[in-house]
């Protein structure tokens, strides 16, 4: 006892007493076999008895419920949606009644959604039905092919031959299109790898699907306006990026230098491209575009769905769609993977192209329109030779993202955009220095000789000008559009874009178009040329951004991808060309309007584009002889004629200002 005895020394020492313990405790009831004459083992067992149905009796209603809903999925499912049907229908209606024009959006959006709703649920339920019903039909269809596709390529280009003897009558410049997009399908048909083995379905459908896509967002007035639309929410999407970026670097960085401003929008861009896939909204779009490229030219599932990504996605993410399949695809399906990787560029960076100021819709139309002409120029420079595993095949597995939930995804596509914005500064940089440097050197070598102004660009705009020519640019315009082709192929797309930027900025200020004998801006017409024929990865840096992205994926078939991509980078560039050539094709000049009206009204404290083309058009009317300044055309004998041209000699020189 007396070692258990409390004393202060003890309690100095932090010895507690053991009675009052836990262990005291249980040793104590260990001594004298429990409270009640019980073993230990015999309470823990009773204890935890009581707690067991302690919870069984707590989680009880909790186990009905579950037993419910699982009995019941079905029903309540179809309830909810049920209930969240009408709730959307009531907020439609209520939107619809309140003003219906700012609800356009919301009816197009509500219009798509429940056509592919009913769509998929015809199928389901009534398609093989239909089939059933409509196999006589397709039958006979059949047996009259042979001779019915004649009949229907001969109408085709019949009309076709009228539609553009009757379009071009009006602008003949547009001939000269027309010129380099054939002139281009014949040089890409003389560097084919087997010119006997072409697929001329897959060249003259993946052409025809260019044209007719872009004749309906150029010319058609429902396609220009649904693609103006998309461009402009498209633009208003992007500004959200200024609440992030302002939060983190401050109002005065984002508004002053270009990294604050024009990189967030890449980190943005790829987050919600993140979700997107998460979601399978991304998935969805890519298979419905594949299915179409593919039921129309003939091409694997394989290598139309890597096409079809690269609309969205770049030359590195598509591929991951069909990763699994790679190793065994043929040389040919290799070589439309890569063509397709370098005729497009990626969502994420067309943000940061729109955030330039370059017109969203031609860029959305530019991508839209390479991913059929991809797939038919790389059946022109490498046709099939081999037997391809995937043909006839009926479906590709599409890879889905490992994200457990949307945070997750969002996050993912975030943290994956940090290395895409450190790669594009990191090129802006040594790119632009490195152009720099070169035009520094070739200064010097030209002022040896008595050559002045010498420069890189100087050099494309007369080595590449009859190419700017042949694709529909001015002959004045040809130079610059050159200089930016050049830059593009040898640099790459993102400083030509921001020089082109350059270029439409000093168009909408109002800048003469002439300072001396240089050339300050190009026409809208030229500017529309060079977004389609920049529009594109195919840059010789990009080769080692393809090969290094495929061959982590297949390295067993590096020396395969070495010996492809050169062509397919040849391909590519000639692809985003072809679209430049329909894009002059195509194009419509804008309508100035009526300039008397506009000149008598507008204020002249600051200019614009349509402030010069008004004042051109007065300097040209107007007729000085003899010292007596006379008008013609729409300005003759009017009041205004004389302070109209007043202001515009405030803004602008000419030989009536004298």
């Amino acid at each position: 006892m007396e070692e258990n005895q409390i004393t202060l020394d003890n309690l100095e020492k932090g010895t507690d007493n053991p009675a009052f313990s836990s262990l005291g405790e249980e040793r104590f009831y260990e001594e004298h076999d429990g409270p009640c004459g019980e073993s230990k083992e015999e309470r823990r067992e009773e204890g935890k008895g009581r707690f067991s149905s302690y919870c069984r009796k707590a989680l009880q209603p909790a186990s009905k419920a579950k037993c419910f809903c699982k009995a019941h999925a079905k029903a309540l499912q179809r309830v909810i949606l049920g209930l969240l049907g009408v709730a959307y229908l009531c907020y439609f209606i209520a939107a619809c009644w309140l003003n219906f024009q700012r609800a356009l959006a919301l009816v197009v959006m509500t219009a798509v959604v429940v056509f592919f709703i009913c769509w998929s649920l015809f199928k389901k339920h009534c398609g093989a039905k239909v089939l059933l019903l409509l196999s006589p039909i397709w039958k006979c269809f059949q047996k009259s092919w042979p001779w019915l596709k004649w009949l229907l390529w001969v109408a085709l280009l019949g009309g076709l031959i009228t539609w553009l003897a009757l379009d071009t009558s009006r602008n003949p410049e547009q001939l000269i299109s027309l010129s380099g997009f054939c002139f281009l399908v014949l040089f890409l048909f003389a560097c084919s790898k087997h010119h006997s083995a072409v697929s001329w379905r897959a060249v003259f459908w993946g052409l025809g699907l260019e044209f007719l896509f872009g004749l309906f967002v150029l010319r058609t007035k429902p396609g220009v306006q649904a693609f103006q639309w998309l461009g402009d929410q498209i633009q208003f999407f992007l500004n959200y990026t200024k609440a992030g970026s302002s939060f983190v670097f401050g109002n005065t960085l984002i508004e002053e230098v270009f990294a604050f401003q024009t990189l967030p929008i890449v980190v943005f861009f790829s987050c919600v491209m993140s979700i997107l896939y998460y979601l399978g909204i991304m998935q969805w779009l890519i298979v419905k575009i594949s299915w179409i490229l593919q039921v129309s030219l003939g091409t694997t599932p394989t290598e139309t769905l890597s096409v079809a990504g690269n609309i969205f996605v770049g030359q590195t993410e598509s591929p991951l769609l069909i990763r699994p399949y790679l190793a065994d695809m043929t040389h040919s399906e290799i070589h439309a993977v890569m063509t397709g990787g370098f005729s497009t560029i990626a969502g994420s960076v067309m943000g940061a192209y729109i955030s330039f100021g370059i017109d969203a819709a031609s860029l959305i139309a530019a991508s839209v329109m390479a991913a059929p002409c991809a797939l038919a120029m790389s059946k022109l420079v490498y046709p099939e030779v081999e037997e391809s595993k995937f043909k006839g095949k009926a479906s590709i597995r599409l890879s889905s993202g490992e994200e457990q939930n949307i945070l997750e995804a969002a996050s993912n596509g975030a943290a994956a955009s940090v290395g895409l914005v450190a790669n594009i500064a990191a090129n802006l940089i040594a790119f632009l220095a490195v152009l720099e440097f070169i035009n520094a050197a070739l200064r010097w070598f030209g002022e040896l000789v008595d050559i002045k102004g010498l420069s890189f660009q100087v050099i494309c705009s007369y080595v590449l000008m009859p190419v700017a020519f042949l694709m529909g640019a001015d002959w004045a315009d040809s130079p610059l559009v050159a200089e930016l082709l050049g830059i593009k192929i040898f640099l790459n797309e993102f400083v030509a874009y921001q020089q082109l930027s350059e270029y439409k900025k000093k168009r909408l200020s109002g800048l003469e178009e002439w300072d001396g004998s240089q050339k300050q801006w190009i026409s809208e017409r030229a500017e529309s040329i060079a977004t389609f024929a920049l529009c594109g990865f195919a840059n010789l840096s990009s080769i080692g951004i393809m090969l290094g992205g495929l061959a982590s994926m297949v390295p067993q078939r590096k020396g395969d991808l070495a010996s492809i991509v050169l062509r397919a980078l040849l391909t590519g560039i000639c692809v985003s060309m072809l679209n430049a050539c329909l894009a002059g094709l195509l194009h419509t000049p804008t309508e100035v309007g009526d300039c008397v009206t506009f000149l008598s009204t507008t204020n002249f404290s600051s200019t614009s584009y349509t402030i010069y083309m008004c004042c051109k058009q007065l300097f040209d009317s107007s007729v000085l002889e003899n010292g007596t300044l006379s008008f013609t055309g729409a300005w003759a004998g009017l009041a205004e004629s004389v302070p109209c041209l007043m202001q515009c000699c405030g803004h602008y020189n000419h030989t009536s200002c004298t």
